[in-house]
């Protein structure tokens, strides 16, 4: 890489850091490069990002962000995973690790919080941003749906008595 490159990518780099929500750092060190892409390809789905960057300009990158302190974290063959939705990131990360034993998570950030391995493995068992949305539209729909039926099911017993004086006088 030559100087401008370097620079271009600290610059990308500290722009991630200083958007995204949640930072999770991770030793790579012996996966394949099809179990990378796997890993790559998780995270796209999940909406969330990873990325192997030199850790001298990752160090440079984190300065000023609110995330700076996991520069200590970022020593030896490190990858960084990164998502704007808290939970995202972790979730893949972690689910991955279980999967393969050669990726080892080292820690990560949520804001200015950072977090050891164990909080990132709590955070990654939190529901979604969407599972979150999704349980809270449930709740609200269900005094609505309550009140449905409780205004029809009158209305509903009466057809029932009304339907069996019909069939009673009918035989």
């Amino acid at each position: 890489m030559d100087r401008a490159e370097k620079k271009e990518l600290v610059t990308e780099l500290n722009d991630i850091f200083s958007k995204t929500s949640v930072v999770v750092v991770a030793h790579y060190s012996g996966l394949t490069v099809a179990q990378l892409q796997n890993l790559r390809k998780r995270m796209r789905d999940a909406g969330a990002s990873v990325q192997v960057a030199k850790n001298r300009l990752a160090k440079i990158a984190l300065e000023g962000t609110d995330v700076a302190p996991i520069g200590t974290l970022l020593k030896g063959p490190t990858l960084i995973a990164y998502s704007d939705d808290p939970v995202a990131a972790p979730k893949v990360v972690a689910a991955f690790a279980k999967d393969f034993d050669k990726l080892v998570i080292l820690g990560g950030a949520m804001g200015t919080t950072v977090l050891n391995p164990e909080g990132v493995k709590a955070l990654a068992t939190m529901p979604s941003l969407d599972e979150l949305r999704a349980k809270i539209i449930g709740l609200v729909n269900a005094p609505a749906t309550k009140v449905a039926q409780l205004a029809t099911a009158p209305a509903a017993k009466l057809a029932r008595v009304f339907g069996a004086y019909a069939n009673r006088d009918a035989a």
